[in-house]
């Protein structure tokens, strides 16, 4: 793996095990939860706790990449996923009260963070090490495909497992693909193209990532308002992820029918694998990264008014799939967009910085739709959310007005910044 070819590989194979992983349960999520005996506004209160555990540990992890090695924290992540994976289970069997599904949610939420920003922080920094000179959206989309075909595995495994047998019985496939992964990384991840300082005092090394962090992220103006971007999008997408589960089953009439539940997560993997292969044609008819994001932005809110005012099982699936390409389109271009102007040495923690915002966002916005779905149904949440995703638009618009040099698209090749090392 000391190619730009071998490193492009393991990245993909990391994305394809984690998502997998990941995605036996999301088709079926919220079900289990509910079948736990919570209410929506407790389930949906349930994942706000994930979102804050990302909100709480994702600058803290960053942290632990930059100075201890993005491998390290890729590993402390796959163990942390995989032991609160089997709590989850537990508490499931032993129908636990809200509390513990809220501590439960938390490290889950932490084992995320430990991935967020060491994985992109990995591939960049060894790309530039191996001298990759291509285009980063080119990576990033074929990872969004790969991601996809994981993903429309899993959820339609996990959801017809589920109906044949019970809804746990996801959740041990999920332990044991991150259990697999563990493996795997441990053999393939070196870092290249970066030096992390093991010797530097956690405190010391916190202060010093920190303002360099604050420095490439929110000093930083176009990174800073797509920072800023992030908890409208990010919230609203947590919830309309998970609320397509049960909402789908009512409109389908049949709250039993799990495999369902799986087949329209599947149709977002199919989305999802959708946008990664056309991301790469944008340059032909795009010129600047940011027309992107502006237009998934508004379509995207679009996307969530009309999933909430159609009452047809058919109709919501072909929304939803739209939906999912529109994401899968934005996620390779704003992540092409933000690493072309983020110092290497600041990299993990300025990504880690910008997943936080958008947990943020998942806190406030998954328990606050929650509710409104208890209290008025699937439907008028969904327009709200809409409403919420389209707070995103005058940020993007800020960010375009800084004219980053990441911004536009053009047939010049965009190879990954590396920088001098910073001394932590």
């Amino acid at each position: 793996m000391t190619t730009a070819r071998g490193v492009e590989r393991t990245y993909l194979l990391l994305m394809l095990l984690t998502t997998l992983a990941a995605s036996f349960i999301w088709g079926i999520n919220t079900l289990f939860l509910l079948d736990a005996g919570l209410s929506n506004t407790e389930a949906f209160a349930a994942n706000a706790f994930f979102s804050a555990g990302q909100v709480t540990f994702e600058v803290p992890t960053g942290v632990v990449a930059d100075t201890r090695g993005r491998r390290f924290s890729f590993l402390l992540g796959a163990a942390t996923l995989l032991a609160s994976t089997l709590l989850y289970l537990l508490m499931w069997q032993l129908h636990a009260p809200f509390w513990g599904w809220a501590a439960a949610s938390v490290l889950l939420g932490l084992g995320f963070t430990f991935f967020s920003g060491a994985t992109d922080a990995w591939l960049v920094d060894a790309l530039a090490a191996t001298g990759y000179t291509g285009h980063l959206e080119r990576i990033f989309g074929r990872a969004q495909v790969v991601s996809g075909g994981a993903m429309l595995a899993g959820t339609i495994s996990g959801g017809v497992i589920a109906q044949l047998t019970n809804l746990g019985v996801p959740y041990v496939l999920r332990a044991a693909v991150l259990g697999l992964t563990l493996v795997i990384a441990w053999r393939l991840m070196r870092d290249l193209g970066f030096k992390p300082d093991r010797q530097a005092s956690p405190t010391r090394a916190m202060r010093a990532v920190l303002n360099g962090a604050i420095d490439g992220g929110l000093r930083n103006p176009p990174v800073r308002w797509l920072m800023l971007a992030s908890p409208f999008v990010t919230g609203v997408g947590f919830y309309a992820f998970y609320a397509f589960q049960p909402y789908l089953l009512e409109l389908y009439g049949n709250p039993d029918a799990y495999s369902i539940a799986g087949i329209a997560a599947a149709l977002l993997a199919a989305g999802q694998m959708t946008g990664g292969l056309v991301v790469g044609s944008l340059r032909r008819v795009i010129h600047r990264r940011t027309t992107v994001l502006l237009l998934s932005a508004a379509l995207g809110a679009l996307a969530l008014a009309s999933i909430g005012l159609t009452d047809g099982f058919v109709q919501a699936l072909v929304i939803i799939t739209a939906w999912a390409v529109l994401t899968a389109v934005e996620r390779p271009v704003r992540q092409a967009f933000l690493n072309g102007i983020i110092r290497s040495e600041q990299r993990a923690t300025v990504l880690s910085f910008d997943s936080l915002m958008g947990s943020a966002g998942g806190v406030v916005a998954q328990p606050a739709l929650g509710r409104v779905a208890d209290v008025a149904g699937y439907g008028p949440s969904y327009l709200v959310a809409a409403g919420v995703n389209a707070m995103a638009i005058p940020f993007v618009w800020l960010a375009r007005r800084q004219h980053a040099a990441s911004d536009p698209i053009s047939d010049a090749r965009d190879a990954p910044r590396s920088t001098p090392q910073a001394t932590h």
